[in-house]
């Protein structure tokens, strides 16, 4: 056989077996007449012993020997003089009588290592090489857990696995499509799905009660950190449910993971925040709750100082000193960093320049150091008095040490911006421990948000997702103030879940589409198939999807999904191993009923 053992099984209760092992060779010293190999497979590392004087045969041979060979040896367990607590097997080392190359091997581009010499786009490219590191192996093994852990939780739950097609309609849900042509149906194309959200809902129709699955989905969208074209969900759906039982169950999965994972036990139910809780006070409808900071409301309807919630008198300028930007702002908000009065101008203008960055918008920063010596010291010093300032010290809880940031200007946009600063200054502050748990539900968000290129309702989440039954009324009147029955989950600032309750009557499916700009014709067309299976008879019904990426390299501790991913994109989308996308040639263009046209055609 290749081997009786693999090379991080051995311990010091093996000593005197002869056993064989097979694996690659991670590096090779020599020391007078003696050769030492460490040996590498996916369970660990080995040692590896070649004596000149006993076996010289073979230990001239292990000197030819170079990094990533693959090889098998046969010998016996020694105890070792010089042990490595570092390693599992480091108290014992291989005799080796018998030593067989079973593949020569070229020198790798990088160093296949804990730490890796090779940047990121040269691992990308030789992926399979990548993958025999470490911290990729943990990812992917931790990866293997969680889905099995997954799985047995929900098959307890009564769930049970569905596969849904990974060639469907094109239907409108947010990201652009990936699209398949048809050969067999030229002019015609597939869609890969962007989520199995109509299927699931067909399954509770077709009375399977509980599904689940964990499913490839696909969205044609820009990239980030934690996003990928193809990327992996963890799909349900239930019957006759409401909002709480989704969310009980779904929070005992969490947990369970935790328990089963890291074992971590949070103690009581997670916190549930409405979404417009979110947005006042952490400018972010997924706000890391490590940590306070939380916005304070100076100017706007938020607040709730001076007389009919407006700033009373608690932004009125010296006499002869106007303030345009606050003046004309609808919104003032600011956040307290403690222990920052000793802020340099330096590191001030460094964060004036951070939310000057297109991506977020203001248009610029007034600060406030509140000295532990009593004095007070602020960009507007020449528009605002000292008692002034200790109104707003009153008003957003600042302290002697401290340091106050406000941005100013319209509502949304200024807290988006304020969430964004909190989190920078999270960051300079280290206050974001990657090894703390803070979770949180947010729930009741807009069922609509207006589009003002457009002039047009979107629905927030997706067109199936169902209004809380007391704001129905408003459907017609004012869509705006509709709020829908979903739920996100978010850990640490991410958004690992969410989902909702759906619609299942088709009369207000219908006045759905009608909101949202189809016409009856659209809507038959993209949903017709779903809304005519409602007619016969569709129990209430919700559902909630985890990406399952994000989930394990939050549990991971990284920031990246694509290192939890075996074959991942790079940023622009290509797979750099097998250079694609690629082009085709043009006999399978000419099947397919398709011509490429170029730009200037």
């Amino acid at each position: 056989m290749y081997r009786t053992h693999t090379c991080g099984e051995l311990r010091i209760t093996d000593t005197g077996k002869v056993i064989t092992l097979a694996g690659w060779v991670q590096k090779t010293r020599e020391f007078g007449g003696m050769t030492f190999v460490d040996l590498r497979d996916r369970y660990g590392i080995t040692q590896l012993v070649f004596n000149m004087e006993t076996n010289a045969e073979q230990c001239q041979k292990a000197r030819e020997l170079g990094r990533e060979y693959v090889i098998r040896v046969t010998g016996a367990v020694a105890e070792r003089s010089n042990k490595n607590p570092n390693i599992p097997t480091g108290d014992i080392e291989i005799t080796v009588d018998q030593l067989d190359i079973l593949n020569p091997a070229v020198t790798p581009p990088f160093t296949i290592e804990e730490n890796s010499d090779g940047g990121d786009e040269l691992r990308m490219k030789y992926r399979y090489l990548d993958m025999r590191r470490p911290p990729l192996q943990r990812n992917l093994m931790l990866r293997h857990r969680m889905a099995q852990s997954i799985r047995h939780y929900l098959d307890l739950q009564g769930f049970i696995e569905v596969e849904t097609p990974v060639m469907i309609k094109s239907t409108p849900e947010g990201a652009r499509d990936f699209v398949v042509p048809s050969r067999m149906n030229q002019g015609q194309f597939y869609a890969l799905p962007q989520s199995p959200q109509m299927f699931k809902q067909l399954l509770m129709v077709s009375g399977y009660d509980r599904y689940m699955q964990i499913v490839k989905c696909f969205r044609d969208e820009d990239l980030r950190a934690d996003r990928q074209p193809e990327f992996t969900q963890i799909d349900c759906e239930m019957s006759f449910v409401e909002q709480d039982d989704i969310l009980d169950i779904f929070e005992g999965l969490t947990k369970h993971l935790f328990k089963e994972t890291l074992n971590v036990e949070f103690s009581g139910d997670f916190q549930r925040m409405h979404w417009e809780q979110a947005m006042a006070e952490y400018g972010s409808d997924k706000p890391d709750l490590r940590f306070g900071m939380k916005i304070n409301c100076l100017k706007g309807a938020d607040c709730h100082h001076g007389e009919s919630g407006d700033a009373g008198t608690l932004l009125q300028t010296l006499p002869g000193q106007a303030f345009p930007l606050f003046a004309e702002s609808e919104y003032i908000g600011g956040i307290v960093a403690t222990g920052c009065a000793e802020y340099s101008r330096k590191q001030l203008d460094e964060l004036t320049e951070f939310v000057k960055k297109p991506q977020i918008g203001a248009k610029g920063l007034i600060y406030v150091k509140y000295n532990a010596d009593g004095t007070i010291k602020s960009s507007a010093d020449k528009f605002f008095d000292a008692a002034a300032l200790q109104k707003w010290a009153k008003v957003t809880g600042a302290k002697a040490g401290d340091l106050l940031l406000i941005l100013a200007g319209k509502r949304d946009k200024t807290l988006k911006a304020l969430g964004e600063l909190r989190l920078e200054m999270g960051r300079k502050l280290e206050l974001m421990d990657k090894n703390q748990f803070a979770p949180l539900w947010v729930v009741d968000f807009p069922l609509f948000e207006w589009d003002d290129e457009t002039r047009r309702y979107y629905a927030m989440h997706h067109a199936f997702t169902s209004p809380k039954p007391e704001d129905v009324p408003y459907l017609d009147t004012d869509p705006g103030k509709v709020h829908a029955n979903a739920y996100d989950l978010v850990i640490n600032g991410v958004e690992v879940g969410g989902g909702s309750i759906r619609i299942h009557d088709s009369a207000l499916q219908t006045r759905m589409f009608n909101i949202m700009g189809f016409t009856p014709e659209e809507a038959d067309y993209r949903f017709g198939f779903l809304t005519n299976a409602f007619k016969y008879g569709a129990p209430p019904h919700g559902g909630i999807a985890f990406g399952f990426d994000r989930l394990v390299s939050l549990f991971a501790g990284l920031s990246s999904i694509r290192d939890v991913i075996a074959f991942p994109k790079n940023n622009q989308g290509r797979d750099v191993m097998q250079d694609s996308p690629a082009k085709i040639d043009d006999l399978q263009l000419d099947e397919l009923g398709i011509r490429i046209v170029t730009s200037d055609e």
